[in-house]
């Protein structure tokens, strides 16, 4: 079990994100060279947790432009548990908690998009993307998962939507009837009007259940790898709509296509103002007495 154990339970969050740039990558080496950069920049400011994008270690399928869409996604697959595991090192080693962005897991024959949450206890758990996009499916093969999960930290109780769950308002609404108070939204789009559905989506997730949203992608060029050749992306931490939250929803937002990192302070009081006290109280306000929400086991 993980350690979550604190001293006093934390009321104000400092979060990161990692708004990452595709660039030709030669080796394992490299990349995680790139990815520790990151985490180090970020652990500086006593941040809490680092987000990274879906399929950000997708520059290291370049190596495979020689075989088919179906076959390079299977050998980048190759990669996941090193990934992982010195994502977990860095976890501890900066006393961090890192999302892994997402990457693709082969089990069983079947081929998974994954999320690892990494605690800077050791500890690490799972999140498999549940709905698929076309691509995924024409393209890779890709198998959904089956179960929607909810992650208890050292800081937050949090959630993982994987970029097209985010669209599916059913998911982040039995988070929030677990209590859920942060969700981590990593995508990859490569149009900014697929960037927009995300972004819009995460708006929304944030007002219906009464948490913050933390989003990044990737930005940048990768010629020649077929399904994983051009980025849209602008990193952002959204909030509820109400007095006690910016104007606008906006704790903190990156600039559009540029490799940087995003972070920004979330004060979970706000969140318990807000379930009793808000403007409007979507959570507290449903009309179960006409509609529910059933999570199948």
């Amino acid at each position: 079990m993980p350690d979550t154990s604190f001293s006093k339970p934390k009321t104000r969050v400092r979060v990161g994100a990692v708004q990452w740039q595709m660039r030709i990558t030669p080796s394992l080496e490299d990349f995680l060279g790139q990815a520790e950069y990151c985490v180090d920049a970020v652990a500086d400011y006593n941040a809490d947790i680092v987000l990274f994008p879906e399929f950000y270690n997708g520059p290291l399928m370049g190596k495979y432009n020689d075989l088919s869409p179906r076959e390079a996604v299977r050998k980048l697959a190759e990669y996941t548990d090193d990934i992982r595991d010195h994502m977990i090192r860095m976890a501890q080693d900066y006393k961090i908690n890192i999302i892994a962005g997402s990457m693709p897991l082969t089990e069983d024959g079947n081929l998974y998009n994954v999320s690892y949450l990494c605690r800077r206890d050791g500890t690490y758990e799972v999140q498999y993307k549940l709905h698929l996009t076309p691509d995924e499916v024409s393209c890779w093969d890709m198998s959904g998962g089956d179960e929607i999960r909810i992650f208890d930290t050292d800081f937050a109780r949090i959630g993982i939507l994987i970029c097209y769950d985010s669209e599916f308002p059913e998911l982040s609404r039995i988070l929030a009837e677990q209590g859920v108070q942060i969700l981590f939204v990593p995508y990859w789009t490569d149009t900014k009007n697929g960037y927009l559905r995300v972004r819009s989506c995460a708006q929304a997730r944030a007002i219906e259940n009464e948490c913050y949203v933390v989003m990044t992608g990737s930005t940048g060029n990768l010629p020649k790898v077929v399904n994983m050749d051009m980025h849209y992306s602008q990193a952002a931490v959204l909030t509820p709509s109400d007095f006690m939250f910016p104007h606008d929803g906006i704790a903190a937002e990156a600039t559009p296509n540029t490799e940087m990192t995003l972070i920004a302070d979330l004060d979970l009081d706000n969140l318990k103002e807000l379930h009793t006290n808000g403007g409007v109280r979507n959570l507290k306000d449903r009309r179960t007495d006409i509609y529910s929400l059933i999570k199948r086991t």
